[in-house]
């Protein structure tokens, strides 16, 4: 079975078919193990009707007590050695299954960290999940193809063949028995798949809600939205439940036909044996042989049923995985891959019109807090852009480079479980001294007092035991541990009461900017924030609009003061109506956050 940390192998996606494929080709053996002992137990099960025949024909009949004794103990082994082969298939079938699903798990989580900021805006949460929790186990469940159902059709052919010898007519209709199966439950197959798609696409979309929920509870009481997205919750259930009913309606008339036609089967052969028997045609060895063989031939008929059922559903739950396999992240390709700067160096985003100078703490005051963010973006190569790096087009520097120096710190980026010192550490491995330095920066030596083992303390996933603004102080710590040359954060403070953000404003101050190796910038609308900054750019529309200290654009800037100030009632004489429309925007935006 698949080790934790092997390479998984390059999956075959350009078709759901193709991918299951490949799924067996990377365990060919196994598959070709579980296959052998498949048919070998299956057609031992069918041998055991023809020792009977001949223990009844040879012994019992004519009343020879050693001969029956000899075909009786043949039959003994027989059974054992079967009951071997089926504990062995069972075996060797479930690391088929689990290595299949494992494969498929560490495919997926391999392709969502290649994909990285890029996974949010091309794939749901709740398609993700879905893959995860129930796909993988589908498509996993249906590698019992290579086993149970190559073996059902090696028996197959094995029991028509001794029935050959029996009666051609009766030959003539096992061999049929299975092509009218297909056509009875073919139909059903395709149906199937139509629905059980429909059925997962529908559970993806109701997933991502409950996330949505789990994230924005608190959000939503804030709000008194609980009810209306409870009641919308309630109604995307009720789909979801009258779709599932659907998939098993299908699902109950496949498994239904798998249990009965292989009974009608078994009737109608028997019945055609009796005949031949009551005519003289076959001996009474013979009628119990036959007997024996469809009952046999149950099994494998089932087996090609189930095996159909499986394979659809499977279809299904691989479209999905490739096509989330198809997704391609962000063009961050380095362009020809040029060296950064020697040195500390400007960084120029010429669309807005914002430069970021070393030594400097510099803001950016959006009216609308998407324009700024957008400016964070370009800066940090994380949107396709014309931005400048010591003069050279950061899109053309090597991405290695551009994700060593430059640092993106967005105030709702993932805290992954684990101790709180992990948690701030990232890959590296600092020291007491930086990690305490980093934490008095961030104003968060009150979390560390406050958990019981401190920086030891476990932290659940996305900082759930966290409240907001410790969430926020914790990836400033991991921000400031990092000390990148650059340091882009987006609204670091925006769930910090005015007390603590004024500690955090003097402190990132202290700690960054009065180094003039070191370049920081914040997006934010905080008067704490930008009273602290050296530069201040006010943005309109995406673009400068003026810049400068915080309290110049307080004196000169009425747009400004509208937005960072909120009183736009003292100023409604002297702005313009552009300048109006600019403050309007700024005081919706700013409050939206608080939501």
């Amino acid at each position: 079975m698949i080790d934790a940390y092997e390479d998984p192998g390059t999956p075959d996606s350009r078709g759901p078919a193709r991918y299951l494929l490949w799924l067996v080709r990377q365990q060919w053996r196994r598959c070709a193990v579980g296959a052998l002992l498949a048919s070998s137990w299956t057609t031992l099960m069918a041998l055991s009707p023809y020792l009977m025949s001949r223990a009844v024909d040879e012994g019992l009949e004519p009343g020879d007590q050693a001969v029956l004794a000899g075909w009786a103990g043949g039959m003994l082994a027989a059974g054992t050695f079967s009951a071997w082969l089926s504990i062995m298939r069972h075996r060797t079938m479930t690391r088929v299954r689990m290595d299949a699903n494992f494969r498929t798990v560490k495919v997926v989580v391999g392709q969502a960290v290649r994909l990285g900021a890029a996974l949010p805006r091309q794939a749901g949460a709740g398609e993700v999940v879905t893959i995860g929790v129930g796909d993988v186990q589908t498509i996993g469940q249906s590698l019992t193809f290579v086993g149970p159902g190559i073996g059902a059709m090696v028996s197959y052919g094995v029991v028509a063949g001794l029935l050959l010898a029996v009666s051609p007519t009766l030959a003539a209709v096992i061999l049929l028995g299975v092509p009218v199966v297909a056509v009875l439950v073919g139909p059903l197959l395709g149906r199937l798949q139509g629905v059980e798609s429909s059925y997962r696409e529908r559970q993806g979309v109701l997933t991502a809600r409950i996330g949505d929920l789990s994230g924005g509870l608190r959000v939503l009481n804030g709000l008194g939205g609980k009810g209306l997205f409870a009641d919308a919750f309630r109604r995307d259930s009720r789909r979801l439940q009258e779709q599932g009913y659907r998939v098993g309606a299908v699902s109950s008339w496949i498994q239904a036909l798998g249990v009965g036609l292989p009974t009608l089967f078994l009737a109608l052969v028997t019945w055609l044996a009796a005949r031949l028997a009551a005519q003289g045609s076959i001996s009474v060895g013979e009628l119990v042989s036959v007997y024996g063989y469809v009952a046999v031939l149950i099994m494998p008929v089932a087996f090609f049923i189930e095996c159909g059922f499986q394979i659809s559903r499977a279809l299904v739950a691989a479209r999905r995985v490739v096509r989330f396999l198809a997704l391609e992240p962000d063009d961050d390709s380095g362009g020809r891959g040029l060296d950064a700067p020697a040195s500390p160096s400007a960084l120029h985003d010429p669309e807005s019109g914002v430069t970021v100078v070393p030594g400097r703490l510099t803001a950016l005051a959006g009216a609308r807090p998407a324009d700024a963010a957008a400016v964070v973006d370009r800066l940090g190569r994380f949107t396709p852009s014309a931005a400048t790096w010591g003069g050279v087009r950061l899109d053309e520097v090597a991405l290695a480079q551009v994700r060593a120096r430059i640092l993106v710190a967005d105030n709702e980026a993932d805290l992954f479980a684990g101790t709180l010192r992990e948690l701030v550490s990232g890959r590296g491995e600092p020291g007491e001294e930086a990690v305490a330095r980093a934490v008095r920066a961030a104003v968060a030596d009150d979390i560390v007092l406050g958990l019981p083992e401190g920086l030891d303390s476990a932290i659940d996933a996305q900082g759930r035991n966290l409240s907001g603004g410790q969430r926020q102080r914790i990836r400033l710590v991991r921000a400031l541990l990092a000390d990148p040359e650059v340091l882009l954060a987006v609204e670091p403070t925006s769930a910090l009461d005015a007390h603590t953000e004024a500690a955090v404003a003097d402190r990132l101050r202290a700690e960054r900017g009065e180094r003039a190796d070191r370049a920081t910038v914040v997006a934010s609308t905080s008067p704490l924030l930008l009273d602290r900054a050296d530069n201040v750019y006010y943005l309109v529309d995406g673009r400068v609009a003026a810049v400068g200290s915080h309290q110049r654009l307080l004196a000169e800037e009425p747009g400004y003061r509208a937005l960072v100030a909120r009183d736009a009632d003292e100023t409604d004489e002297e702005e313009s109506p552009g300048d109006l429309v600019a403050g309007e925007e700024g005081l919706e935006s700013v409050e939206e956050p608080a939501r």
